[in-house]
């Protein structure tokens, strides 16, 4: 073969291992071609092939169904190698009925066009540029941290971890701290079996990664063993890929392989790569093409006959032919509900209650929300052996704000610890616990500090129920102090008051606790959710209100909480003064206490007596529990300490409105601005004399009220 220096003769692999391997490769060249017909026939619509990756073969006969993969986009040669150890798995048919999102599609049901597969232990992925690479750092993280806990979820002791990746990916930030997160691991005498397979071929799209970069950054990170093959080398590239498998799983350590490929074809799609190839970048790859480069090794080898290798060809050919028709015939997704169908609640199962503190007389005891929710999560490490507490200066510090205090103490350190300062990934050692059977509650320090990350609960988390039609979850409690009135301290980085970049993201929870109760009870709710729907459910916990102890007075100690609750119902809010008749406040976390102290004060100097609803669940917004209340009085303010913009008291004035309940409802919120330093914040956050203003005002436009 022209102007490829492929193997010599003395080819290693065995012949029925070599027909294997090219068998699978034929079978996945064959597969792009049909996705390239199908889209030209209009029944198609994923054209990301994997010619002249199909080397990635190799990874596929080394690992095993018990190995937690997350593979790059191109890798279908390794998905049907390994479905060689499945047999009920017909690796040709799934991809087949995913080109075209065929609803019998056995992973994505018509949602996507993803490689993974449940019986083959390969974890989807949708768009694999770096965003998987933390969730497979949690996969192998917690390989050693369920084995240390005596937790069987997790598989064989020596089981390993995989991901696949671009070199384009390589220069992606998220790739960058998880290989720094890695090393930071190892560096601290802690077990990582992770495999990193950087898949080179020297392209992203149609910029050029610059020559030897790859390997010299691959190379030089810290703690982090390197291995190099050439794709169009097959039987060599075995021979690497075998070594550095054989390392992960023997010595529980990082490695990397440096898959050197070239990309056959365009990038996806219309995409015509010889605008921006050249003819001898072209003839270059061509002589390279892993699979002809395999056959004409084996052969003259000796390994396989000319006649063999066809016929390994013909029958791939005909094998993907009947694939793509059954294809073809396969009926897609055909209702709103049909598609939705992963994001529909489970059914539910009952949650424990919250063990009880109880003082003296044998009553529950009362504490401030930052009590609460140490009281809520130490019951849940000791109730829940699957249970993980960690995030930044969370351990023995007890976090920022000491909600994690004694913890460490009680669980012990495999099930409470300290992570490093990167978001990405806290996060994705929740994910990849969270998909091997655990309930990690990670902590994200202060809410502003989650947009460093968000992409992995936007992408990676909520996703991953939805693109697997519920065959992979990752249930899990995210908890993240925030919002603001915390006196000036901070600036707008310790006092976001925005939760939008949450309220958007399909099938996540979100709530907000303001009192101990509210703490316990979200807490056995959230833990609900995370076992009974497999959902993934975020806690915003309002910084100014951990250590508050007083409502009306300095010392009247009104706004301690029983340090007991049943769980809390999604879509229940809690109701103060159900009695009261003439105005509704609907508020949460700071504005709560806000509302409350206006409500007293327009009973006694007006006489006006307030229901006041603390809404608790923040995604999905209890419309309908709202709207009762509102129908029930003649006037409704919603109170709302976030921005006036992509706010909650935004979404609920327009399900008002839908439901014909708007018209004498008011908000009052915060202005569209970021949150300064010292008490120019007042200038910008919602106001008890503004939440009065407002009340007084609807008061007295007594003819536009509801009768």
């Amino acid at each position: 073969m022209a102007g490829a220096d492929t193997e010599s003769e003395d080819w290693s692999l065995s012949p029925s291992l070599t027909r294997d391997l090219l068998e699978s490769m034929l079978l996945a060249r064959h597969v792009d071609l049909l996705a390239h017909q199908l889209r030209h026939e209009g029944k198609g619509h994923y054209t990301i092939t994997s010619s002249g990756h199909e080397a990635n073969v190799v990874l596929g006969r080394l690992t095993r169904v018990t190995d937690p993969s997350i593979l790059h986009y191109r890798s279908a040669a390794l998905q049907l190698e390994r479905a060689r150890q499945a047999p009920e798995v017909d690796g040709v048919l799934d991809i087949a009925l995913g080109l075209v999102a065929a609803a019998t599609d056995p992973l994505c049901s018509g949602r996507h066009k993803a490689f993974g597969s449940k019986p083959l232990g390969i974890v989807p992925q949708t768009s694999t540029i770096a965003s998987q690479l933390p969730r497979a750092l949690g996969l192998a993280f917690g390989l050693d941290r369920a084995a240390r806990l005596g937790l069987t979820s997790a598989g064989p002791k020596d089981a390993i971890a995989v991901v696949g990746f671009g070199d384009a990916s390589l220069n992606h930030s998220t790739a960058q701290g998880t290989l720094n997160a890695a090393s930071w691991v190892v560096h601290q005498n802690l077990r990582l079996p992770l495999l990193f397979v950087c898949e080179d071929n020297q392209l992203g799209i149609s910029v050029r990664t610059p020559t030897d970069w790859v390997r010299l950054r691959l190379s030089s990170q810290p703690h982090l063993s390197y291995f190099h093959a050439e794709g169009w080398r097959l039987d060599r590239a075995y021979q690497e890929a075998a070594a550095a498998v054989r390392y992960c799983r023997n010595e529980r350590r990082p490695a990397v392989l440096h898959l050197e490929c070239r990309r056959l074809l365009g990038h996806a799609g219309s995409d015509v790569d010889n605008q921006y190839r050249s003819r001898e970048e072209l003839e270059d790859a061509e002589a390279k093409d892993p699979v002809l480069a395999a056959a004409l090794a084996s052969i003259r080898a000796g390994v396989l006959s000319r006649a063999e290798v066809l016929a390994l060809h013909e029958a791939a050919r005909a094998r993907v032919a009947l694939a793509g028709d059954r294809a073809r015939a396969a009926p897609g997704l055909a209702t709103r509900e049909a598609v939705m169908a992963p994001l529909l609640p489970r059914a539910k199962q009952t949650a424990r209650s919250n063990t009880a503190q109880t003082g003296a007389g044998g009553e529950a005891a009362l504490g401030t929300l930052a009590q609460g929710l140490n009281l809520g999560l130490g019951e849940l490490l000791e109730s829940c052996p699957e249970a993980l507490v960690f995030g930044e200066d969370v351990a023995k510090k007890g976090g920022v704000y000491g909600v994690t205090k004694g913890l460490v103490e009680r669980a012990g350190p495999a099930r409470v610890f300290n992570t490093l300062l990167d978001e990405q990934t806290i996060l994705g050692l929740a994910l990849g616990t969270a998909t091997l059977g655990m309930l990690p509650v990670p902590e994200i320090q202060y809410l502003a500090y989650l947009h460093n990350a968000e992409d992995q609960i936007r992408g990676e988390a909520a996703s991953l129920r939805f693109f697997s039609n519920n065959a992979f979850d990752n249930p899990m409690i995210v908890r993240i102090p925030g919002l603001a009135f915390q006196k000036g301290f901070g600036g707008h980085f310790h006092n976001d008051n925005s939760i939008a970049v949450l309220r958007d993201i399909p099938d996540i929870v979100v709530g907000v606790p303001a009192r101990a109760d509210d703490a316990l009870a979200l807490l056995a709710g959230a833990r609900q959710l995370a076992f009974a729907e497999r959902r993934v459910v975020v806690l915003v916990e309002p910084i100014a209100l951990y250590h508050e102890r007083h409502l009306h007075g300095a010392d009247d100690g009104a706004w301690l909480a029983p340090l007991e609750a049943e769980p809390a119902e999604l879509g229940a809010p809690r109701v103060y003064h159900p009695e009261a008749r003439d105005l509704l406040f609907v508020s949460y976390g700071n504005g709560l206490r806000m509302c409350l102290r206006v409500s007293r004060t327009l009973e006694r100097e007006l006489g006006v007596r307030s229901r006041v609803l603390d809404l608790r669940w923040l995604k999905p917004l209890p419309f309908d529990a709202v709207a009762s209340h509102v129908a029930e009085l003649p006037r409704a303010i919603v109170v709302d300490e976030c921005r006036q913009s992509g706010s909650v008291s935004e979404a609920l004035l327009s399900g008002l409105l839908e439901r014909g309940l708007a018209e004498c409802v008011k908000r009052v919120t915060s202005a569209d601005s970021f949150i300064p330093l010292g008490q120019a914040a007042e200038f910008v956050l919602i106001s008890e004399a503004a939440i009065e203003d407002a009340a007084r005002e609807l008061l007295g436009a007594g003819n536009g009220v509801r009768k």
